[in-house]
């Protein structure tokens, strides 16, 4: 099969971790991901839990050689010419399975063809071929103009988070969870206090509800004044997981059009649900009784289809004041609900 020409980009991206409703953790993933004719290619492998090599967490020599590899300026790492193009976002280990690909030069381009999913040195395309994705090919200027961008950049994105409030053994909590799944997290009062140079090691700030509106400007003041943006993050109530999704939310830093979770409204006892591509969406309730302990409920958890989805919700698990935490493998969204 000829390969058809298609553009080639880049564009941050995330794989969501968070404190799950089980007690487990799933590791954030921040990298950049692949995008093909203005869609990311992760996006065309339905709901598949991955991420590419260039992952901001890998040490920078690392992050080079991937970078040269896949400009074709080292041997594949694969036999048969084959590199890994997105792996498993927990250990990157071949044999939890990778897609893996054929990339090779046609003149002055770069194609890259007989797309497979491998857990081993060898693939079967027969069997574990990726059928009606690719040939790409990308054009020679267009392809090694993007990836060398990532050479000249200073690095990928801050995923440190500041975290302000009163009850400490509440952010002792929430920092411990955030660094679980592999995000930094200090603990301040007081901003003025932090040198520029650290400030501008964070991606997000964080305010508990007992931060009164002074304290939360003088916080944006020290930023300003350090030539620092983040985004802020309005503590929802006092629950650990509650307050992971919003900030991994704030932390999303890839375009809002290439996300694969876009809308999340709840009213009248449904939540509605916008996803760009075929992918598992789970929906969990958070809520505080009147001695303020949590209770958590599974809403949904399935595969949805792109386009806009109207989920039922149990109406037991949705009265009073009610947080909807929406997170697929990419994204995640929070919705407050009161009745």
């Amino acid at each position: 099969m000829s390969a058809a020409y298609a553009t080639f980009g880049l564009a941050p991206a995330m794989r969501a971790g968070g404190v799950l409703a089980d007690g487990g953790y799933q590791v954030h993933r921040d990298f950049v991901d692949f995008i093909v004719d203005g869609r990311p290619l992760l996006f065309q492998l339905s709901d598949l839990d991955a991420v590419s090599p260039l992952a901001s967490d890998v040490p920078p020599a690392i992050f080079t050689a991937q970078v040269r590899s896949l400009l074709l300026e080292a041997e594949a790492p694969l036999s048969g010419g084959r590199y890994v193009i997105y792996g498993c976002p927990e250990c990157a280990d071949l044999a939890c399975g990778a897609v893996t690909a054929v990339i090779e030069r046609a003149d002055d381009d770069y194609v890259w063809r007989d797309f497979a999913w491998q857990t081993g040195e060898r693939v079967d395309l027969e069997l574990n071929g990726y059928q009606g994705i690719g040939p790409f090919r990308f054009h020679g200027d267009e392809y090694r103009t993007a990836l060398n961008s990532l050479l000249d950049a200073e690095g990928p994105g801050r995923r440190r988070v500041l975290l302000v409030g009163a009850r400490v053994a509440l952010l002792a909590r929430l920092a411990a969870a955030l660094r679980t799944i592999g995000i930094g997290a200090d603990i301040t009062r007081d901003a003025d206090r932090v040198p520029a140079d650290e400030l501008r090691g964070y991606g997000a700030v964080a305010f508990g509800r007992g931060v009164g509106e002074a304290e939360r400007a003088a916080v944006r003041r020290a930023f300003e004044r350090a030539g620092v943006e983040v985004a802020y993050v309005d503590g929802l109530a006092p629950i650990v997981p509650l307050l992971v999704a919003q900030i991994e939310h704030a932390l999303d830093r890839s375009p809002v059009e290439q996300r694969r979770l876009t809308r999340l409204v709840t009213a009248d006892g449904e939540a509605g649900v916008e996803v760009t591509s075929t992918c598992r969406v789970q929906l969990t309730a958070y809520r505080l009784d009147r001695l303020s302990r949590t209770h958590t409920h599974e809403l949904f958890d399935g595969l949805l289809e792109p386009g806009h989805h109207r989920i039922p919700l149990d109406a037991r698990a949705v009265k009073g004041n009610v947080y909807v935490v929406a997170r697929t493998a990419g994204s995640v969204l929070v919705e407050a609900t009161r009745r």
